[in-house]
């Protein structure tokens, strides 16, 4: 990570004067940063990128440049393009730690529980088998595929961990990209930007509806839902899932929840 630090400061001052509020590069000048600065060259470049997007904030030094209510963040533009864009607003989506978490009887296999490599997996299991797409958004829901990997227009390789297709009580037909994050990674804006992209090129006949999910502590799943409002991406809805035997549900919490809309 030091070294993924090295190199991405040595391309973002390499072009950086005050005021700019995009710097465009490309996937080969990480490489040849990397040599300039007597690293051997990481075998996956992509993987530099892929964690300031997804993983980790990108280096002080180069916070520091943003003003105040900014940040920059790296975007795709094209096949092993990349531009860091100056951007209003947070860095990363966070769950509402004031959110009311409510209780939904777990019906998520033993065995599959059991043989989940990973949080990311997890997640999507748990999503998958307790139904929490189609609970969240109020429409039944199918999954489609899991780790879609296509390229889009403007963008290049894009990758969506898991996206359904839906249908409402009056027949209307939905594309629903979700990202899920486990306890350590980060939702990041790009992800989401990505994915409307790539159902407005992919599905045009379908009504998007873009999905996160998250691990929580106490195994908690925090469900968000975001829409692209006059060019910026906005969060229109966040609803807290905690997945439990039926027992553990009390009716005193059964009444509570004739009051949540």
């Amino acid at each position: 990570m030091a070294k993924y630090d090295d190199i991405i400061c040595a391309i973002f001052f390499e072009r950086y004067q005050e005021g700019v509020t995009s710097i465009r590069f490309e996937r080969e000048d990480l490489a040849r940063k990397a040599r300039k600065l007597g690293f051997a060259v990481p075998k996956n470049l992509g993987d530099i990128v892929y964690s300031y997007k997804y993983r980790k904030r990108l280096p002080e030094e180069i916070i520091q440049t943003a003003p105040d209510g900014f940040y920059w963040r790296i975007k795709n533009i094209g096949i092993a393009q990349h531009e860091f864009i100056l951007t209003q607003g947070s860095e990363f989506i966070e769950p509402d730690a004031m959110l009311a978490t409510i209780k939904i009887p777990d019906a998520t296999p033993g065995i599959v529980r059991k043989h989940s490599i990973s949080d990311e997996q997890a997640l999507l299991a748990i999503v998958r088998y307790n139904r929490l797409v189609d609970i969240f958004l109020g429409i039944t829901c199918y999954s489609l595929q899991n780790h879609l990997r296509t390229t889009v227009t403007g963008i290049g390789q894009v990758e969506t961990d898991e996206i359904y297709v839906a249908i409402d009580k009056a027949g209307q037909q939905y594309i629903i990209p979700v990202q899920a994050k486990g306890r350590s990674d980060k939702l990041g804006i790009s992800q989401i930007e990505q994915d409307l992209a790539l159902c407005a090129e992919k599905y045009p006949e379908l009504i998007c509806r873009s999905i996160a999910c998250q691990f929580m502590p106490h195994d908690v799943v925090a469900m968000f839902e975001f829409a692209m409002e006059e060019d910026r991406i906005v969060k229109m809805n966040e609803r807290h899932y905690k997945i439990t035997d039926a027992e553990e549900i009390g009716a005193d919490e059964l009444l509570t929840y004739r009051t949540y809309r």
